[in-house]
Parts: C-alpha cells; sequence; structure tokens
C-alpha cells in the first residue's frame, strides 16, 4: 500500500533507498538472472536469529538459490521489451536561470551597506516568501538577528530597510499584504495620469468596498462617473498580485506533475501505457548469488561460513519481496487506469466532460477485484496524460444526478454545464444562484438551489455580485 502511494516522480528515490540498504538488489542491465518465479516462496524456516542453532546451519537448503546452468532465465528482473530504457546518451539539457531571492540578493548587493547592516537587509530579504510578501513580523525578524547572528536592530532600522527593499524589482515586493503590494505597484506608476492618483485612492480608502465590489460606495464617496470608476478598475486589475510568483524557478516543483499513465488515441483504439519510470530494471546481485554458488561447491563450512550464507539468504528474500512488490504495483496501476478508460471510454475519446459517466469507487473495485481502499490510493495520488490534458484520476470519480427522464447523469456534467452558463453570462448582470437553478432544472437536471450554490463553491466561482463588471 506505501508503494502505491508513491509518486511516479518519488519512486526513483524509493528505489534508490532500498538498494542502498539492500546489497542483494541491484539495477540490472541486458540480461538475465537466474532465479525461477516460485523463488519468492519462503519456508517459515527461513526467518533466522542471530543465535541460530547447529540445526539450524546443518539443514540450509540453498537449492532454490543455486543452478547448474547458467543459462534458465528468472523472472526477478523487472524490465522488459514493454518498458524500453531510455537513451542513455541522449543529454537533456538544463536550464539555467537566476532565482527569485537571487535576484533580490543582487540588487540588494548594488547598494552600499556597512556588514552589519548588510546582514539586516539580507535577513529581510531571506524572509520575503516564494509569492515576494513580508509576511514575518518584525519583531520575529528582530528576534532572528538577535538570536542567530548576534546582532541587535531595532524595529525602526529594520522597517527603513524594508522601505528600501521595497523600491526593489519587481514592483510591490516585500509587501506586507495584498493592499500594500497594490500600492507599492501604483507609487511607480503616479506619472501616468489621474486614473492612477484615483486608484490609490481608492485602495487607500475603500479597499474593503473595492475587494467586495461595492462600487457604489466607492462612486459617492470619492464623486466618481461610471467612466472614471471603469478606468480606475482597469488599473488596479492590472497590478500584479503575487510579484515574485513568476519570476525563476519558484514553486515549479509543486506545479510540475509527472504523469504516471498516457493515453493515445489509435483511430478509435485507446491505447494505454505506464510511466516507464514505473517499471525500473531491478534484479537479484549476481555477486550475491555466486558466493551462494561458491559456499554449496566448498566442502569445509564452519559456523561463520554458515552464518554469512544465511544473512545472504535473508537479503537475497528481502530483494525479490521487493521486486514482488514493485510487480504488484505495476498491476494494480495498469488494472485500475484501463478500467476507468473503459467505463469513461466517450471522455477519453473527445475530451468532453459532459460525456463523463457517473463513477463511483465502487464500480472500479468490482471491475478490478481490488478493495475500494487500494482503488482510492491510486485515484487520489496518480495522474493521466491524456490528449485533453493531465488530470489526476480522482477527476474521473463523481456522484449521479437524476433527469427529468429518470437517467442518471454524472454530476461531472452537471458542473460543467453550471461553469458555461456562468461563462457566458453578461458580466454586468451576472446570474443569481436562483437563475442558474432555474436554467439547468428547464435543461432537465433535478437540482436544488443549495446543490447549485455548493456546486459553485467548489467549481471556485464567486457569488453572483462578485462576478459583476462594469
Amino acid at each position: 500500500m506505501k508503494l502505491l502511494q508513491v509518486p511516479t516522480a518519488n519512486l526513483e528515490e524509493r528505489i534508490k533507498e532500498e538498494l542502498e540498504e539492500n546489497p542483494a538488489l541491484e539495477v540490472g542491465e541486458d540480461g538475465h538472472d537466474d532465479f525461477e518465479d516460485d523463488d519468492f516462496k519462503s519456508d517459515s524456516d527461513d526467518d533466522f536469529e542471530s543465535e541460530s542453532s547447529t540445526d539450524d546451519y546443518e539443514n540450509i537448503d540453498l537449492s532454490e538459490y543455486v543452478h547448474e546452468g547458467d543459462d534458465e532465465v528468472g523472472d526477478y528482473k523487472l524490465r522488459d521489451e514493454n518498458y524500453p530504457e531510455m537513451d542513455e546518451g541522449k543529454v537533456i539539457p538544463i536550464r539555467v536561470e537566476t532565482s527569485f531571492h537571487e535576484m533580490l540578493l543582487n540588487q540588494l548587493g548594488m547598494m552600499e551597506l556597512d556588514e552589519r547592516t548588510q546582514k539586516i537587509a539580507e535577513q529581510i530579504v531571506g524572509s520575503i516568501d516564494d509569492d515576494g510578501y513580508l509576511r514575518r513580523e518584525i519583531s520575529s525578524i528582530s528576534d532572528d538577528l538577535a538570536f542567530r547572528q548576534n546582532i541587535l536592530s531595532s524595529e525602526a532600522e529594520i522597517e527603513r530597510l524594508i522601505k528600501q527593499i521595497q523600491l526593489f524589482d519587481p514592483p510591490g515586493i516585500c509587501a506586507r499584504d495584498l493592499k500594500e503590494c497594490l500600492i507599492l505597484q501604483l507609487k511607480r506608476k503616479l506619472n501616468e495620469g489621474k486614473e492612477v492618483e484615483i486608484a490609490m485612492q481608492v485602495l487607500e480608502k475603500y479597499f474593503d468596498e473595492f475587494t467586495k465590489k461595492h462600487y457604489e460606495k466607492i462612486q459617492r464617496g470619492l464623486g466618481l462617473g461610471d467612466q472614471q470608476l471603469k478606468d480606475v478598475i482597469n488599473q488596479i486589475i492590472r497590478l500584479n498580485p503575487k510579484p515574485g510568483g513568476n519570476i525563476g524557478e519558484v514553486n515549479k516543483a509543486e506545479s510540475y506533475v509527472v504523469p504516471d499513465f498516457f493515453i493515445f488515441n489509435n483511430n478509435g483504439v485507446l491505447e494505454l501505457t505506464l510511466n516507464s519510470k514505473n517499471a525500473p530494471d531491478l534484479r537479484i546481485s549476481e555477486g550475491y548469488r555466486d558466493m551462494i554458488k561458491d559456499y554449496e561447491k566448498g566442502t569445509k563450512k564452519d559456523k561463520r561460513q554458515k552464518e554469512a550464507v544465511l544473512f545472504i539468504k535473508q537479503k537475497i528474500d528481502s530483494a525479490k519481496w521487493f521486486i514482488d512488490m514493485i510487480k504488484q504495483r505495476q498491476q494494480t496501476l495498469i488494472g485500475t487506469m484501463s478500467s476507468i478508460m473503459n467505463y469513461q471510454k466517450e471522455f477519453f475519446l473527445t475530451g468532453d466532460e459532459t460525456t463523463l459517466k457517473p463513477m463511483i469507487l465502487k464500480d472500479i473495485a468490482e471491475m478490478t477485484g481490488l478493495d475500494i481502499s487500494t482503488v482510492s490510493r491510486v485515484a487520489n495520488s496518480k495522474f493521466v496524460q491524456t490528449e485533453f490534458g493531465t488530470y489526476r484520476l480522482k477527476f474521473f470519480f463523481s456522484e449521479s444526478l437524476s433527469t427529468d427522464s429518470g437517467e442518471e447523469v454524472s454530476t461531472r456534467e452537471v458542473k460543467k454545464i453550471l461553469s458555461n452558463l456562468i461563462e457566458a453570462e453578461d458580466k454586468r448582470k451576472p446570474l443569481s444562484d436562483e437563475q442558474l437553478t432555474d436554467m439547468l432544472q428547464e435543461k432537465g437536471y433535478n437540482i436544488a438551489r443549495r446543490t447549485v450554490a455548493k456546486y459553485r463553491e467548489q467549481l471556485n466561482l464567486p457569488v453572483a455580485r462578485l462576478r459583476k463588471q462594469l
């Protein structure tokens, strides 16, 4: 179960750990080893304690670990022709770029600061998060400097340096909150016209009203006409709420997904393949096998040699177990994804979300013969790449909703239609939840207003008032 949950991107690291712990396991090359399929089965006698009896040593059965001929093909080797090796000679270019914090430190280096002030400024820069915000309290920064670097600094001194760092690029950097971030950006544009000055006033005096789209109150308070308000809003929405979010390699590891499966549409025939990283070339170490062969050929077998061969036998058993678990992982992944692909065949052929059928974990568990908890682990942690995009497997699972004709449809289909209705609405007069409910019911879906509100929230769509545009 633990191996099943390991993402494809992290499987290589997990295998590396096992290779380090067990010298009997190795990454193989082209060729084969000498272990037969039933080698995984171990007798209860195979559990040895460090203080084994003389009988244990005298009754070591190594026949299943050695073979006379070297031409027998064993099954304790994972890779085959279905999982071609990556081209070892292929060089993958590495993109070199300056990270967000390196860029800030470079700008800091252009300031003429003494050693003490430089360290304080570096502490501030180091406290800026990946979005470009300084969310750490000034008192906490002061404490860090005192305890970690033995530098006593006042909050006023730190605040002065923060103001200097806020002049760095990109505009809006080192702000404490969104309001300050947007105002810092507008200050750089004050020479661009009257609208920028008014936008500053809106953010300074009516920030909460602006975020809640209470535009009438802003108009009354500042005496703005409709066109003036529209120009001000355009000024603000062009600002960057995350000034550090698009620089360097920030957040790339979190946003990058390694697909576990690939589905191709070959002239109407769906083809499923498993990411080759899930099929590592593992096998039993030939060196360990040879040590057991040497032991069998020898005539003198003292206690120390027998202890050594028992240790070797345990390591080989452990390696066989791990290889078998990786095999089971592959079979479970392929079996689960194959069932999902067949169940939602229409979607994988067309990419149309409205063709998704109601599907729950129990449906796939019954098709695969797996436990529901096993299917859940695969669905929650694995991704499939299609010609229409990359999806987490749980995307394809949804409850059912009945129509006027009594037909069961996927809630995913209803959400897609709901999303389309909101996307096509008049943004000056957005649709209320009541109106959306009526429209869905007219299409034949038996749905309550509270369910529409729930689906809208799950789609991360705000209420009608917050979707309003001038």
